[in-house]
């Protein structure tokens, strides 16, 4: 008999395994040609208040010299441009560049197809216990990772 356990995990790879890879092909059929780890990036620097170099990574739970790559790549293709503070030196700031918010453009747009599509099929307002579970799930992960 497989336990709880074993299905949750099983459910939550499964899940966020198809996720990942539709999003990344929804992107690519609509001209993305960014990696989503880059996407992902973008979606960091836009959602940072104060988007220096240190606060993206501590977003995205990865260590700055991860960032650095991603940055120099995004660089290269003119989706970010980095500057450093006037009055600190050692802060580097990251600005999104125009290319960057059309990517973002479909991405929002892709989450926001993807949620409206889950609400529909599933009638997810309607089920009160598993959006409850949903979001006790989230703060779980947000609270222990």
């Amino acid at each position: 008999m497989v336990s709880a356990k074993e299905v949750i995990n099983e459910l939550l790879v499964d899940v966020f395994n198809h996720i990942l890879s539709i999003e990344a092909e929804v992107l690519r059929n609509r001209g993305v040609k960014l990696s989503m780890t880059e996407v992902h990036v973008l979606e960091a620097i836009k959602n940072t208040q104060d988007p220096t170099m240190g606060n993206i990574a501590n977003k995205l739970r990865i260590t700055m010299g991860t960032l650095t790559t991603s940055i120099n790549v995004l660089v290269r293709k003119d989706f970010v441009q980095r500057y450093r503070d006037e009055n600190d030196r050692r802060k580097v700031y990251i600005e999104l560049m125009e290319p960057a918010f059309e990517v973002l453009k479909i991405h929002d747009q892709f989450h926001d197809e993807m949620v409206s599509s889950l609400l529909k099929d599933l009638d997810l307002e309607k089920d009160e216990i598993l959006l409850k579970s949903l979001e006790n799930i989230s703060n779980y992960f947000k609270q222990r990772y």
